[in-house]
């Protein structure tokens, strides 16, 4: 919904820098409409506290616009009353519209999706090689620079672990000699407390 034209109604004035006393005091109001009525009997005054305006509606154009011409940046109770025609503003429809069906195919549940909507494929997997090979070449105890080290920043080096305690049920590329492994530790379980009988209100 998006707004088409902007007319001006040839019909309607709006008096701007309205003094205070025009919205409180019904003297003060039959004096500003008696000014509006030499023009037109039938005049009719919409008063806009909030904003301090005034809409005078008439029944004909050509006595609104003698009135804007001879009333114009008159003085009003010591203010210069300005006079404007009326602006109508016409947007799309008299009624709101729903909005455009471009992504309605995504609630639930599920609608027809949009003509032409096809599922964008995924992309493939970016695999460094390099990083790969780098790694595969490390062995027990080595150690590999990832960032070299300047004069603002510290270096970035990646250690591997010994592999002295490693599970014997893996494969072992070591040399096969006779020497015995160190023992395991033995993970000893954590003894439950006492059972207390009551408890205390």
């Amino acid at each position: 919904m998006h707004i088409k034209t902007t007319k001006c109604s040839r019909y309607c004035l709006v008096a701007s820098t309205a003094p205070p006393e025009l919205f409180d005091r019904p003297d003060a109001q039959a004096r500003f409409e008696g000014l509006f009525r030499s023009f037109d009997p039938q005049v009719q005054f919409q008063y806009f506290r909030s904003f301090r305006r005034v809409r005078i509606s008439f029944q004909d154009a050509l006595a609104a616009a003698e009135a804007r011409l001879r009333l114009h940046k008159t003085d009003l109770n010591g203010r210069e009353m300005r006079l404007y025609f009326a602006q109508s503003v016409h947007i799309g429809g008299p009624h709101l519209e729903p909005p455009k069906p471009d992504k309605q195919f995504l609630i639930s549940p599920p609608a027809s999706p949009p003509v032409g909507w096809e599922q964008s494929p995924d992309a493939r997997p970016v695999v460094n090689y390099d990083l790969l090979c780098a790694i595969a070449k490390l062995g027990p105890g080595d150690k590999y620079e990832l960032h070299t080290a300047t004069p603002t920043t510290p270096s970035v080096v990646v250690h591997v672990c010994e592999d002295d305690h490693a599970d014997s049920s893996g494969p072992d590329d070591s040399d096969h000699d006779d020497k015995p492994r160190p023992p395991r530790p033995k993970i000893i379980q954590t003894r439950r407390p006492d059972f207390v009988g009551g408890v205390k209100q």
